[in-house]
């Protein structure tokens, strides 16, 4: 009775509370659609240079709904006749302009950012892009061509997914000559399979499922018998849940290699998550992508059997032991997107920021559970060897701090000398979402799991329509509260 009583009283403020958030949601959509349609003008098409912008914020034509046109978004200085000098470079290379935007800059104050679509040729945008930089404070091109020679090019549909197989930058069958296997001849034709298995893959179809050989599944074997009986010891409370699932649902056990197949079928009925095979490593820039579309990209070859605790590479083991618990908690699986969301379209320098971050996250974590040190990077919980180290005392530990951890340098061959220790999953999501939201990126990212797209939140519209889709959740949420309190 009492607990009842306590979750009455819960519901009953989490209604009020939540009831409140909605109607500032809807009051949001209403002022930003207001907003929106006060500040629209349909401009001729024939007259799109000629647009007169003063005491306007939003133009916008007709766009044709069978090719998506470039985005580009440029900021300026604060001048007399700045943007008229922006919008001649784009009628001297012949670019028509389709919607035009304006809005303050964030992040310089006193300066204006515009917001500008077209479907010119890319070569003439182009010509625009290379003019407009002239004068600009800094200009992103926005574009999903795949064939693009924009650097900050990122998927936008599931299946652009695909075009990484092209794109891996080492590993696969070609060996370094200190590799264990490299002399192995047998090894490497095996590992030219599995390179021939990922590559072929495509978005849609099924993964392949594995023959393993013997001397494959005895490697697992040992592997997965040396780490779980530390995994009760040093693994997080997460990672100790939903081990006993992957047990039970895709066979993970001593004597049988789990297929990959049937590990991205389990989590993507859990969280949403899948596996892609991938024949070697890919960019930071590319992997991070994946994880936008909650895709992780796995290998499937395994390290040689001589040395069955050593791996120079990611490998089988240490994508399945030490990855894919964690994306079967959903907590986990959402902090992993967020990383991969916030990398689209990102800075150079951004981008290693980040890959940076993850590694000392998803691929090197700890965390303080019941006043103790746990374990919840994947590069520790698949090495018996770094797993004791890093709760040795002996390296350094340090609180975890976005600001700090993104610029630390680490080695790739060796223990790690520092580790940065989480308060919580949920503390270190929020320090996350904080040092993405300081970086100077244009538009805002979703995934829409429904069409497997990300979509850009850059026009006033788009951010309408979300605020649609909060609200009505909001409003589910309510009449649940409302009736676990017994007042609906």
């Amino acid at each position: 009775m009492l607990a009842l009583r306590a979750l009455q009283r819960v519901a009953s403020v989490s209604v009020r509370a939540t009831a409140a958030r909605a109607t500032a949601a809807r009051a949001v959509a209403r002022r930003v659609n207001y907003n929106a349609l006060s500040t629209v003008a349909v401009v001729p098409h024939h007259r799109q240079h000629a647009i007169p912008l003063q005491g306007s914020r939003l133009f916008t034509t007709n766009t044709s709904k069978a090719q998506q046109p470039t985005e580009i978004h440029f900021t300026l200085q604060d001048k007399p006749g700045m943007l008229r000098k922006a919008l001649k470079m784009f009628s001297d290379a012949d670019v028509s302009l389709e919607h035009i935007e304006s809005r303050p800059c964030s992040k310089l104050h006193g300066d204006y950012t515009f917001l500008v679509s077209t479907l010119a040729d890319p070569s003439k945008v182009r010509q625009a892009v290379e003019a407009l930089e002239n004068i600009a404070v800094k200009v992103t091109v926005l574009d999903e061509d795949p064939n693009t020679s924009n650097a900050a090019w990122f998927p936008h549909r599931m299946k652009d997914l695909d075009l990484f197989a092209a794109r891996v930058l080492g590993a696969g069958a070609d060996l370094e000559s200190d590799h264990p296997g490299f002399t192995d001849k047998k090894y490497r034709e095996r590992r030219g399979h599995f390179a021939q298995l990922a590559d072929s893959h495509r978005t849609n179809s099924r993964i392949p499922l594995v023959e393993y050989e013997q001397h494959e599944i005895e490697t697992w074997g040992h592997v997965f018998r040396k780490l779980r009986h530390m995994f009760e010891k040093h693994a997080c409370d997460e990672f100790l849940n939903v081990f006993p699932l992957l047990v039970a649902n895709c066979g993970y056990r001593e004597d049988n290699l789990p297929q990959v197949r049937d590990i991205s079928e389990f989590l993507h009925s859990v969280t949403g998550f899948r596996m892609r095979p991938v024949s070697g490593l890919l960019s930071s820039r590319d992997f991070l992508a994946g994880l936008a579309f909650r895709v992780f990209h796995s290998t499937m070859y395994l390290r040689h059997h001589s040395k069955p605790l050593y791996t120079p590479e990611p490998d089988i083991c240490h994508e399945i032991i030490g990855h894919v618990p964690l994306f079967a908690d959903k907590n986990f699986a959402e902090f992993s997107q967020e990383i991969g969301l916030a990398s689209l379209g990102a800075s150079d320098e951004d981008i290693l920021k980040l890959g940076t971050l993850y590694w000392f996250t998803v691929e090197f974590g700890l965390v303080r559970q019941h006043g103790e040190l746990k374990a919840y990077g994947a590069g520790l919980l698949s090495s018996f060897g770094e797993l004791e180290y890093a709760m040795s005392g002996e390296p350094e530990l340090r609180p975890f701090d976005p600001e700090d951890a993104c610029v630390q340098e680490y080695p790739i061959t060796t223990y790690q000398p520092v580790y940065y220790v989480a308060e919580s999953f949920d503390k270190m999501k929020q320090q996350m979402r904080e040092f993405s939201n300081k970086m100077d990126k244009p538009f805002t990212a979703r995934y829409n799991p429904y069409t497997e797209r990300i979509e850009l939140l850059t026009k006033a519209q788009e951010v309408v329509d979300l605020a649609k889709c909060i609200g009505s959740d909001l409003n589910t949420l309510t009449k649940a509260l409302e009736k676990i309190a017994g007042t609906g």
